[in-house]
């Protein structure tokens, strides 16, 4: 699709913002009004829509894609996405690892116990942790605080975190990283700290690198959505 608008501007709508094109303002996919919760968000989107060349690029649209899925689907559908969410929680992958006298499995302590005692601390919890690939449950209360502290989320936070914790197959890791200050970069590593080990042990594969980088982008991009909604 070519370019169809020159200017890109942001408009104050209610108790939000709204990006305009050409002093229309934008929609979301599902026909809604695209009006998003902080100044910084709307600036955000402006930017990718300014950003444009005379070809437009879909793929660019990645705050676009999030704030439509938060206006389309989590803010009608909370609780749905609360669920969605909280087997993240009970098959969280920083609770499965290998033998703990593996070499791998001293790696996974290292790392990974830091990030769950963290997670204890702060939501009161105790996460199960599993050697072996063999399911073992949560305990019902760590999954109730979990999917309370979701549901207290807006559904802003909710659209960045279902990005994520999908991608780091990890509720802990994903509202992690939606929390001001986070160490993106960490948590990322944290949540690819086998793919890693496997190649350090038998060589980078050029095709894996090139998905792994696009998945941190999206990882780090969401977390930044997360944070700029709020303002």
């Amino acid at each position: 699709m070519k370019r169809f608008y020159k200017a890109v501007t942001v408009a104050a709508e209610g108790t939000g913002f709204r990006v305009m094109l050409d002093g229309r303002p934008l929609r979301t996919v599902g026909g809604h009004a695209q009006i998003v919760p902080s100044a910084p968000l709307a600036e955000a989107l402006a930017a990718e829509w300014a950003e444009q060349g005379e070809e437009i690029d879909p793929a660019r649209f990645v705050f676009r894609d999030l704030a439509d899925y938060a206006i389309d689907v989590v803010v009608p559908g909370k609780a749905a996405v609360v669920e969605e969410l909280v087997p993240y929680g009970e098959t969280d992958t920083l609770c499965y690892r290998a033998e703990p006298d593996e070499a791998l499995g001293i790696r996974q302590r290292a790392a990974w116990d830091p990030l769950l005692a963290t997670a204890e601390a702060h939501w009161e919890v105790r996460f199960v942790r599993v050697a072996g690939i063999m399911h073992r449950p949560q305990p019902e209360e760590t999954l109730a605080r979990l999917r309370e502290d979701l549901a207290s989320r807006d559904g802003f936070t909710l659209a960045a975190v279902k990005t994520t914790a999908s991608l780091a197959a990890s509720l802990v890791l994903g509202l992690m990283a939606v929390e001001p200050g986070a160490d993106i970069d960490a948590l990322w590593d944290a949540a690819n700290l086998e793919e890693d080990w496997q190649a350090e042990l038998w060589g980078k594969d050029d095709e894996a690198e090139v998905r792994r980088a696009r998945r941190h982008a999206a990882f780090a991009a969401a977390a930044r959505f997360a944070v700029l909604a709020r303002g």
